[in-house]
């Protein structure tokens, strides 16, 4: 696993990772309704302040977000 500064992504590269990982069937967000974009602000905001990263994994060619804490195991 890479991890990969969010900055190194274009805008529209980033869009499509955030919004794979908030479009995941799965993905919790608890009992509130959000829209898809405030989901896509929520990610963001977790990707700046370290909470969340990207992660590249080269032996399958893919890239997520893992939380911060998860990507350390």
């Amino acid at each position: 696993m890479i991890k990969i500064p969010a900055t190194e992504l274009t805008n529209d590269a980033l869009l499509g990772v955030i919004d794979a990982f908030i479009l995941r069937e799965g993905t919790d967000y608890g009992h509130q309704d959000f829209t898809l974009d405030e989901k896509r602000d929520r990610v963001r905001a977790m990707l700046q302040s370290g909470a969340a990263e990207l992660c590249f994994y080269p032996e399958n060619e893919h890239i997520d977000i893992v939380l911060a804490d998860a990507s350390a195991s």
